[in-house]
C-alpha cells in the first residue's frame, strides 16, 4: 500500500539515492555498512545478457464451485445475472480517492442490495483510526515461532476490523526479507519462506474466522522500496515457486479471499498485468477462488490489466493517492466490454470473484457499516469512536515478550534480581517529548521509544508502555534505586547515571518503512536520509557509540534492541561489559512492559530471530538495488533459493546469530528421534511420483501426509518455560537444495523437570523440488536428512530417509 494521509516528497520512481554515510560522525564509512554499490549490477540474470520475459498466459480463468467456494459462488453468480454492465464496473472499480470513509472503498450496488466494501490497512492493525490496538508487527509474531500466537494475533485484528466495520483487512504481508536493509521488511514474517507460510496461514484463519476478507500482499518479488514503481524482480522459476510464492499458496490454503499484486515489473511484466503469475500461476495453477485488488495506484492499463487477471483496481483513479476522477476502468471498462476489447464474462467472473468474497466470510449477514472516517478522524459527523480493543493487550504484551530473542547472558545476568541501582539510558527507553502520534504513519519519527516502523503499515497508538514506565514500577516494588538519561547524544550524562549503577540497560534502535517517506537516522539531520530502505544496517542515533561509552563506565551493560531488521553489531557485542542482549524486534504498544517481563524473569526469554545476524553486511547474498539510471532497472535474484540461512549454511559463513536462535533462562534436552513413513503406500514413497504426473503443476495428493516425525524434548533447568523445537530437511547431495530447509516448528511449553512430545508430519510437497524441465514437483533420487534443533545450527538430532 503506498501513502494515503501524508504523501513525503520522494517517490522511488527513478530517484537516485546519495552516496550513504554512517550514523553518525564518529564511525567513517565502510564496505560493511554503505551501500555503495555498482549502477548496474554485474551478475546478469541466469547467467546470460538476455532480458527476462514473463511469458502470456490466456484467458483467465473462471471462479470454481469447488470445496469451500461452492456455495459462495453460487449466490454470487446468480447475483452477477442479475447486474447491469454499469453495476458490474461500479463493484470492480474503486470509488476513488477520498470517495469513502476508508483508505479504499466499493460503491453500494441498490440493485442486488450490496452495501458496498470498506477496505483498510493494514498488516499491524487498523490504520489511521483511535480506539484500536497497535499490534506487534509481523516481524515481531514470526519471532515468537508460535502458531497459536500467530492466529490469536489474527482473530484479534480481524474482532476489531470488524467492530469497525471495515470489511477488508489489507494484510497479511509476506514478502521475504531477501535484503535486510529491505524498508517494509518488519511488516512481513522474516527471511524464510517456511515460516513466512505458516504466519500467513494462521494469520488468515485467524482473521476471516472473525467475518473479516483477509489480503495477502504484495504478489510476487515486492522487496525493496527504491524503484519500487519501476524496478523488474528477476527470477527464475524454481526460485519463485519454492521461495516467493510459497507465503501467498499457504495463505490460499487457508481461504484468504483476495490476494494484492505490488508495484514492480516482475521478469519486466507489471504485476498488475503479469498474466503468467496472474492467470497462470495464481488462478490455475494454486487454484485461487477470490479476487485480486491492485496495490493503489498500481494498475497502468485498462484491458491488458482485466485480460491479465486484476479484478479489481484500488483506490480507482489512475494514480495514486490524490483526489482523480478518470479511472483506466469504470466507465472505460464498459466501453471495452461494448467494443469488444474485453469479454462481457470476464468482467462478470471479477464480480463473481468479489461477491463470492464477501459470502465467503458472511459479510451479508447483519455486518456493520464503517463507524470511522480515515480521512478526517477527528470529524464529529463522521466518526463514532468505536472503542474495538477490548482486551486485545493481553495478547500485544504475549506477542511482544514472547518474541524476544535472549541473544548473549554472560554470567547469568539475566533475569535481575532486585539490583540496588539500575540506569535506563536511551531515547528508546522513554516516551516521545510531543506524544505517541505527532508523526502521521510514523514518518519523520527520529527518536522516543519505537513500536514499529513507518509507512502504510504504521498504525496510530492509542498508548505505549515504555520501559521508562514500567520498569520503575517494579523498581519502586523492589526498592530498587532508578536514573535515566534519554538523550542520545549526551555521552556525559549517559556515564554519570551509568556510574556506580549494579545495571545499566541501554535502548537502542534502527527503523525502516515504505518508501513514500523520507526519514533521517540520527540527529542533527541526516543528509542522506532514508528513502524507506535502510541505508546501513547500523544503529540509528550513534547507537553504537551510546552502548560503547555506558560499557566503558559499568561492568553490567545490559543492551535492547528495538529493530526492523538485522543489525551489525560487532563493535560492541563482545565487549567484556556488555553482558546480556535482548533482541526486542517491534513491540507494538507493549514495549515497556515486555521487555520489564523479561529482563526481571516473569517470563522465561523464547524468542528466536526470524532471520540471520551477519558479522559484516557483504556476508548476505541480496542487496537493495539503490542506485541506477535505467529507466526501469533490473533487480536480479541470481541468488536463487539461497536466502539468508540457506545463504550462509552454503557458503560456511559464520553468522554473529544464526536463524531460529534464542537462548533461555533454563535449558532443554532433546532426545528419541523417530520418523515414520505413513500414507497409503508406507515405505514404498516413490509411488506418488513415479505414478502421478502433475500437468496442472500442484496435485492435491502433494499436501497428503508422508512422514511423521518424533522426539522428545526435557527441560532439565531451574525454570518453566518454552522452548521452540525446529525441523529441517537436507535434500539429496544433487537435489540443488540448499543443504537444509525449515520444514516445521512451533513452541511448547515445558515445565521444569517435565518432557514433552513433539509430533510432525511432513507431507509429499514438504520433500518435494521444483523441475522447470518437467514442469512438476518431483522427488530428487537419494537420501534425505531429518535434522531436529534449537536453531539452524544447533541441530541436536539426526535421522537419515531413504
Amino acid at each position: 500500500m503506498r501513502c494515503i494521509t501524508v504523501c513525503v516528497a520522494v517517490a522511488a520512481l527513478g530517484v537516485r539515492a546519495s552516496l550513504v554515510r554512517r550514523d553518525d560522525a564518529h564511525h567513517p564509512e565502510t564496505p560493511d555498512t554503505a551501500p555503495n554499490l555498482p549502477i548496474i549490477p554485474s551478475v546478469p540474470f541466469l547467467g546470460n545478457d538476455a532480458m527476462p520475459s514473463s511469458p502470456p498466459s490466456y484467458p483467465s480463468p473462471n471462479t470454481t464451485t469447488n470445496g469451500w467456494w461452492e456455495h459462495p459462488v453460487k449466490r454470487a453468480r446468480k447475483d452477477v445475472h442479475a447486474m447491469s454492465l454499469d453495476d458490474l464496473a461500479t463493484l470492480v472499480t474503486g470509488s476513488g480517492y477520498g470517495n469513502g470513509p476508508c483508505v479504499g472503498n466499493i460503491r453500494p450496488i441498490p440493485s442486488i442490495d450490496f452495501p458496498g466494501l470498506c477496505l483498510q490497512d493494514g498488516p499491524t492493525g487498523l490504520r489511521g483510526v483511535d480506539y484500536a490496538t497497535a499490534f506487534p508487527p509481523g516481524i515481531t509474531v514470526a519471532g515468537t515461532f508460535s502458531k497459536e500466537l500467530m492466529r490469536r494475533r489474527g482473530t484479534a485484528i480481524g474482532r476489531e476490523f470488524r467492530g469497525k466495520g471495515a470489511n477488508v483487512y489489507l494484510g497479511p504481508m509476506v514478502n521475504l526479507m531477501r535484503a535486510p536493509a529491505a524498508g517494509r521488511n518488519w511488516e512481513g514474517f522474516g527471511a524464510d519462506p517456511y515460516l513466512n507460510g505458516e504466519a500467513a496461514f494462521q494469520t488468515v484463519l485467524g482473521v476471516q474466522n472473525e467475518r473479516v476478507q483477509a489480503t495477502v500482499k504484495h504478489y510476487l518479488a515486492n522487496q525493496q522500496e527504491h524503484f519500487r514503481n519501476t524496478g523488474s524482480s528477476n527470477l527464475d522459476e524454481r526460485t519463485e515457486r519454492e521461495v516467493y510464492l510459497h507465503p501467498f499458496m499457504r495463505a490460499i490454503q487457508a481461504g484468504v479471499v483476495s490476494v494484492m499484486p505490488g508495484y514492480n515489473f516482475v521478469n519486466n511484466s507489471w504485476m498488475t498485468q503479469n498474466s503468467a503469475l496472474l492467470n497462470d500461476r495464481l488462478k490455475r495453477e494454486l487454484k485461487f477462488q477470490g479476487y485480486t485488488v491492485s496495490d493503489w495506484g498500481a494498475q497502468h492499463s485498462g484491458v491488458a490489466s482485466a485480460l491479465a487477471g486484476l479484478d479489481m483496481t484500488m483506490p480507482g483513479g489512475t494514480s495514486c493517492c490524490d483526489t482523480n476522477l478518470t479511472s483506466f476502468w469504470g466507465a472505460n471498462l464498459t466501453q471495452a466490454v461494448t467494443n469488444g476489447s474485453v469479454p462481457l464474462s470476464r468482467v462478470q467472473d471479477m464480480a463473481t470473484r468479489i461477491l463470492a468474497g464477501y459470502y465467503f466470510v458472511r459479510q451479508d449477514e447483519g455486518y456493520l457499516k464503517p463507524n470511522f472516517n480515515f480521512m478526517d478522524i477527528d470529524d464529529p459527523a463522521t466518526n463514532e469512536h468505536v472503542d474495538v480493543m477490548a482486551d486485545h493487550d493481553v495478547i500485544s504484551r504475549e506477542i511482544s515478550t514472547a518474541a524476544i530473542a535472549l541473544l548473549k547472558n554472560a554470567n547469568a545476568t539475566l533475569p535481575l534480581h532486585k539490583p540496588k541501582k539500575i540506569a535506563l539510558i536511551g531515547s528508546d527507553a522513554g516516551p516521545f517529548a510531543l506524544g505517541l502520534n505527532y508523526y502521521p504513519d510514523n514518518i519523520g519519527w527520529p527518536y522516543g521509544a519505537l513500536s514499529m516502523g513507518w509507512g502504510s503499515g504504521a498504525t496510530m497508538n492509542s498508548y505505549l508502555v515504555t520501559a521508562y514506565e514500567a520498569i520503575q514500577q517494579r523498581a519502586r516494588r523492589d526498592h530498587t534505586a532508578i536514573n535515566w538519561s534519554f538523550d542520545d547524544f549526551d555521552y556525559v550524562n549517559a556515564r554519570k547515571v551509568a556510574n556506580y549503577s549494579d545495571v545499566a540497560a541501554v535502548f537502542v534502535t534502527s527503523l525502516s518503512g515504505e518508501g513514500y517517506g523520507t526519514v533521517p537516522n540520527s540527529k542533527p539531520v541526516d543528509k542522506a536520509a532514508n528513502m524507506g530502505d535502510r541505508n546501513n544496517i547500523t544503529l540509528w542515533n550513534g547507537g553504537e557509540k551510546l552502548i560503547q561509552e555506558v560499557a566503558a563506565i559499568n561492568n553490567n551493560t545490559i543492551v535492547v534492541v528495538h529493530a526492523v531488521g538485522p543489525v551489525l553489531m560487532e563493535e560492541w557485542i563482545e565487549h567484556p561489559n556488555v553482558t546480556a542482549v535482548l533482541w526486542a524486534h517491534l513491540p507494538g504498544s507493549e514495549s515497556g512492559t515486555a521487555v520489564a517481563d523479561v529482563l526481571y524473569g516473569d517470563y522465561n526469554p523464547s524468542g528466536r530471530l526470524p532471520y540471520t545476524i551477519a558479522k559484516q553486511r557483504r556476508d548476505y547474498p541480496a542487496e537493495v538495488l539503490y542506485n541506477s539510471d535505467a529507466p526501469q532497472p533490473q533487480i536480479n535474484f541470481t541468488e536463487g533459493l539461497l536466502i539468508d540461512h540457506r545463504h550462509f549454511d552454503a557458503k560456511d559463513i559464520e553468522p554473529r546469530f544464526e536463524f531460529g536462535f534464542g537462548l533461555s533462562y533454563t535449558r532443554f534436552n532433546y532426545s528419541a528421534l523417530d520418523v515414520e513413513f505413513i500414507g497409503d503406500y508406507g515405505h514404498n514413497w516413490n509411488h506418488k511420483w513415479g505414478h502421478h504426473k502433475a500437468p496442472d503443476g500442484l496435485p492435491s495428493w502433494l499436501f497428503e501426509p508422508a512422514v511423521r516425525v518424533s522426539f522428545t524434548v526435557r527441560n532439565t533447568g531451574d525454570m518453566d518455560g518454552h522452548e521452540v523445537p525446529q525441523v529441517y530437511l537436507r535434500f539429496p547431495n544433487d537435489s540443488g537444495e540448499p543443504p537444509k530447509v525449515l520444514r516445521e516448528f512451533d513452541r511448547v511449553w515445558i515445565p521444569r523437570g517435565d518432557t514433552v512430545h513433539v509430533h510432525h508430519t511432513l507431507s509429499y510437497y514438504d520433500l518435494s523440488v521444483w523441475s522447470i524441465p518437467h514442469q512438476q514437483w518431483r522427488r530428487s533420487p537419494g537420501t534425505y536428512e531429518i535434522l531436529v534443533g534449537a536453531s539452524s545450527r544447533d541441530i541436536r538430532l539426526r535421522h537419515s530417509l531413504l
